[in-house]
């Protein structure tokens, strides 16, 4: 009985750290949406440019954590859907979030979730983060491909799954793989200098 009641009271405490927000939490959430914006804006050019968007969001989760990483990327989006050109290419504007390719930045959500947790959970373990990311990624990869198929086949006609991932997937994952292990590289470094 003892132990039910420790374990309630200690998922209260949980719940209630998660749900209060303090002015550090605002300044991190608001920097952090400032740099998926920045990263979003930095094109490397390749066969396939690519931005350094994904890199932010796997260094903001598995650096602050659950909360402050998902605040971050829900406010990033939200700015982008009111026309606040954050975005890839300087652009915003809620057609960029239910268009065809809006799916993947939906998706990002479930990256910062993922990662978050992960970090918060393991304390930034290497491993575990590394697994997170790599879950996350192919979670938003699964929820923009659905996505980009389903407003695809509205607007344009049916396309089939092997084109959308040759369009959407196939050229950004060793560029993705690589952000990966250059933000497990910063969270490692900078971890150490970072509270929860």
């Amino acid at each position: 009985m003892m132990d039910e009641q420790h374990t309630n009271d200690t998922m209260a405490a949980g719940r209630h750290t998660f749900l209060k927000i303090t002015t550090a939490d605002m300044v991190t959430v608001a920097l952090s949406a400032a740099l998926i914006a920045v990263c979003a804006w930095i094109s490397v050019p390749m066969a396939v440019p690519f931005t350094l968007q994904t890199f932010a969001i796997f260094t903001v989760a598995g650096l602050f954590g659950m909360k402050r990483g998902t605040l971050a990327m829900t406010v990033y989006l939200l700015l982008a859907a009111i026309g606040v050109p954050v975005l890839s290419g300087m652009t915003g504007g809620p057609d960029k979030l239910v268009g065809p390719t809006g799916g993947y930045l939906l998706g990002f959500v479930f990256i910062a979730l993922m990662v978050g947790f992960v970090s918060d959970r393991w304390k930034r373990k290497i491993l575990p983060l590394a697994l997170a990311m790599a879950a996350g990624l192919l979670v938003c990869y699964a929820f923009g491909t659905a996505w980009f198929m389903l407003v695809y086949a509205r607007r344009s006609g049916a396309v089939g799954l092997g084109t959308v991932l040759g369009w959407c997937v196939i050229p950004f994952i060793l560029p993705d793989c690589a952000k990966i292990a250059c933000s497990l590289a910063v969270c490692h470094r900078a971890g150490r200098y970072v509270r929860f």
